[in-house]
């Protein structure tokens, strides 16, 4: 008796999977550094961990950056034909809003360093360029962008692992295996 066998499922090319975990990985170490960090009184520690958060959120704008360019020479693979329609696009909004948020955040970061008059001084060699003259007011009002545009990206990101985990464990339609590295199907 032959068993049926599962469509082939198109999976992505392996520099787009390394830049996603990549990205993953410290988007999860930096969220809840910048909770504890901001907690902390002032101190040397204080001080430190806030140059490490600016030194990983630059390099996540950059790696970003490089994820977008790859990307527009690479389609990512087709969805399954199984999944609605109406699905398919908002999987293609939340993507697109996630990569809105991902360069976002760097940028608001380091605009409200320009603004509260700290250079970023990319792992403590490269002095980028100050975004914005010096403003209080625009510092104070840039830490509530910062905070809501993170906020909003735990809650998307959140939506992004639910969907991916319904769709390996109650869809096993192989969409989570398609950025999976090593993953056979």
């Amino acid at each position: 008796m032959k068993m049926a066998s599962r469509p082939h499922i198109r999976r992505y090319a392996w520099p787009a999977m390394a830049l996603h975990w990549l990205v993953a990985l410290l988007i999860f170490g930096l969220f809840p550094l910048g909770l504890y960090m901001s907690e902390l009184p002032l101190s040397v520690l204080k001080l430190q961990l806030y140059a490490w958060h600016k030194w990983f959120g630059i390099t996540v704008l950059l790696l970003v950056v490089l994820r977008l360019g790859w990307r527009a020479g690479h389609r990512p693979p087709e969805l399954p034909a199984s999944i609605p329609r109406w699905q398919q696009r908002v999987a293609e909004w939340l993507h697109g809003l996630l990569y809105v948020l991902i360069l976002g955040i760097p940028l608001s970061g380091w605009m409200l360093s320009s603004a509260a008059d700290v250079r970023v001084v990319w792992w403590g060699v490269l002095a980028l360029p100050m975004l914005l003259p010096t403003s209080k007011p625009l510092a104070h009002a840039l830490v509530l962008v910062h905070a809501t545009l993170n906020y909003t990206l735990a809650a998307l990101v959140a939506v992004h692992v639910a969907a991916a985990l319904k769709h390996q464990f109650i869809d096993r339609d192989g969409v989570l295996s398609r950025m999976l590295p090593g993953s056979s199907r």
